[in-house]
């Protein structure tokens, strides 16, 4: 929009005109013959501000279902659900009968007035409240179901009222220095969570909890329902009704991936006796059939991870450089939105705390990489960027650049998928959040020990597909590498004088020395604990462990129908199965005190060791989890242009490899 740029380009198609340094600086991609051609605008792939702004511009679904389809995925989605509503009634009836012991009959459930965009929690567990469901009177606390019968067999899942506070010590000692002087006697000091007692009375009625616990302890907890009278028990006999009409066949969970196609499969375990290990890996264009969606299906159910390679080609490869979001976000329409995006709230991967940061510093730091003082490298990340749940009306064109990128639509379409129950919600109701959201990190290949630009193990309710529209790499220098390797054995010194510290803590019975405190003192904490080896040898250790973990570093030639590792993904996942949770559980509660936290400090306290996202099971720990009890995830790099299917239920981790959006 310059006049003072007069080397322009001219499209022969539309007469749009591009001027040379737009084209170089937005669209680097494309040769000026290209635009000659067809410009941007003509290619659908425009990053204008104007066509950013503009959402309708292209399909997003990538095929029309046809009415013969259409039913049979309702008859699909009907014969899945049906189960739940059968136990959400089962559930509803029992506390009816326990109501009638306590009011006697004939009674009314009272109905709990909320408002379409409020949506009702559980103040003792959290979870949301979709129907039945007790209440205070008085203070308006409200418990689940599910909580009152914990309650009722006296097994109440503790609550932590009280979080654990990490104490800042410096900078010096997240780099492995000497902390700062701290106020508290003891480092380790926490508040224990209170527990009190909260019971169920003799006739199945629950009083409000204490003041302590969030109630106010005055009255008994009221039975009311929220969906009008006998709603599920009225959906539960509809959908009986119509499975026995149309039938309830059941079919056959066994895929053979492996015997009816070619490059399918990518090897993402190395379990013995196992038939999980290779996960489901189909190429964006080969799955609008539907053979596909039904192998799909098949692994989906049975909580197996999907991947999609190249789903960007199915788009018309619209910019996701970080600078492009930014300009369009710059000049928004609306100045309220553009006022706020000159700084941004990154995490310091360090330290696990935000930090605010001008934008342009931030993605400058994206694409050459950023040091501390001491040549560590500095790993920040944006997380649910931009900030709001309205992604669509912010970056409309990305919104449907992404929707068009989704593979298996039926599902993960959030406006329109055919099997997307959340996407079937009312509209005067309030739905899930179901994204887009963003996420730009820093990365690096080679793996710190801290400071790693990492999503900590989590475990989410939803399921979820992540795609990875983009990477660009930030090479180390020598220097840098050098500083890495000096600053690690530093590291490691540290976590040998606390773990020593923390052992003469726990047992103050174990003297190092009887006779002579002088020496006690002088002694050398590599001397107490053996000789540290140098950092070849310990990478010699790792690569000596392949065959217990495999997994952790997948390489080598792939074998028939399996997918071929071609080049360095930008992601590196560790996804679990549902059923080794309580294995991954025990292995974290063992071991909790050899990881960090916030500020670089030893994790002293573990209330949910999934739920408190306070773990990163790195190369070792991943041995050692196998090695003790037999659990090994899938592990995979995710490539640009690959879509990752995450089944809720399965805790999962991810590391940066390189710096991504």
């Amino acid at each position: 929009m310059k006049k003072e740029r007069i080397v322009v380009v001219l499209c022969k198609k539309c007469n749009r005109v591009y001027c040379i340094q737009c084209i170089k600086q937005w669209y680097p991609e494309m040769t000026e013959g290209q635009f000659a051609k067809r410009c941007p605008f003509c290619r659908k792939k425009c990053n204008c501000t104007v066509c950013l702004h503009s959402s309708g511009l292209i399909k997003t679904s990538k095929r029309d279902i046809t009415n013969s389809e259409k039913v049979q995925h309702l008859h699909y989605l009907i014969k899945l659900l049906l189960p739940f509503l059968e136990q959400i009634c089962d559930e509803q009836t029992e506390e009816m009968q326990i109501e009638a012991g306590i009011r006697g009959s004939p009674f009314d459930i009272a109905e709990n007035f909320c408002y379409s965009d409020e949506r009702v929690y559980c103040n003792h567990c959290a979870t949301s409240i979709i129907d039945f469901h007790r209440s205070c009177p008085k203070c308006s606390y409200e418990l689940c179901l599910s909580c009152c019968r914990e309650i009722r067999k006296g097994s109440l899942s503790r609550r932590a009222e009280k979080k654990f506070w990490y104490v800042d010590r410096g900078s010096d000692y997240m780099h492995g220095g000497d902390p700062l002087p701290c106020h508290s006697q003891n480092h380790y000091d926490h508040i224990e969570p209170l527990v009190l007692s909260w019971n169920a009375n003799e006739d199945g009625s629950i009083s409000c909890p204490p003041n302590e616990m969030g109630g106010c302890g005055g009255c008994a907890l009221e039975l009311k329902h929220i969906l009008p009278p006998r709603q599920v028990a009225e959906l539960k006999r509809k959908a009986a009704e119509l499975l026995e009409i149309c039938g309830t066949e059941q079919v056959s969970l066994m895929c053979k991936c492996n015997e009816t196609g070619k490059g399918l499969l990518r090897r993402a375990a190395f379990r013995e006796g196992s038939e999980d290990n290779y996960l489901y890996c189909p190429a964006s264009k080969d799955i609008l059939e539907d053979e596909k969606l039904f192998h799909f299906q098949k692994h989906w159910a049975k909580g197996e991870p999907v991947i999609v390679r190249v789903v960007l080609e199915e788009t018309t490869h619209l910019s996701w450089e970080p600078m492009v979001m930014w300009r369009a976000l710059c000049e928004n329409v609306d100045s309220d939105i553009s006022s706020k995006m000159s700084e941004v709230k990154a995490i310091d991967c360090l330290a696990c705390c935000e930090v605010e940061i001008n934008t342009r510093q931030f993605f400058k730091g994206y694409m050459e990489g950023r040091t501390y003082h001491n040549f560590w490298p500095e790993m920040l990340k944006l997380k649910d960027w931009p900030p709001s749940d309205k992604f669509e009306k912010i970056l409309p064109r990305h919104c449907d650049e992404f929707i068009r990128a989704l593979p298996f639509q039926e599902y993960s379409d959030p406006n329109a998928g055919i099997l997307n129950v959340a996407a079937k919600f009312p509209e005067e109701k309030l739905k899930p959040d179901l994204g887009p959201k963003t996420y730009i990190a820093y990365g690096t290949r080679e793996e710190l020990g801290r400071g790693d630009s990492v999503t900590k193990l989590h475990c989410d309710m939803s399921d979820a597909v992540n795609i990875l529209t983009q990477t660009a790499e930030v090479l180390l220098s020598e220097a840098q590498r050098s500083a890495i390797e000096q600053l690690k054995m530093k590291h490691r010194e540290q976590d040998e004088k606390e773990h020593l510290e923390k052992d003469k803590v726990d047992n103050p019975h174990i003297e190092l020395d009887q006779g002579n405190d002088s020496l006690k003192e002088e002694i050398d904490v590599s001397e107490i604990r053996g000789p540290q080896p140098h950092p070849s040898e310990i990478n010699e250790k790792l690569k000596n462990s392949e065959d217990v973990l495999r997994g952790a570093a997948l390489s080598g030639l792939p074998s028939e129908g399996e997918t071929a590792d071609t080049a360095g993904g930008g992601a590196l996942w560790d996804i679990f199965r549902r059923e080794d949770v309580p294995k991954l559980e025990e292995y974290l509660r063992k071991h909790f005190k050899e990881f960090r936290h916030t500020f670089c400090a030893p994790v002293e306290q573990v209330d949910h060791p999934i739920h408190d996202q306070s773990f990163y099971l790195n190369l070792e720990h991943k041995r050692k989890l196998k090695e003790e009890f037999g659990v090994e995830a899938w592990t995979f790099e995710q490539r640009v242009g690959e879509a990752v299917f995450i089944p809720a239920g399965c805790p999962h981790q991810v590391r940066n490899l390189q710096v991504r959006p």
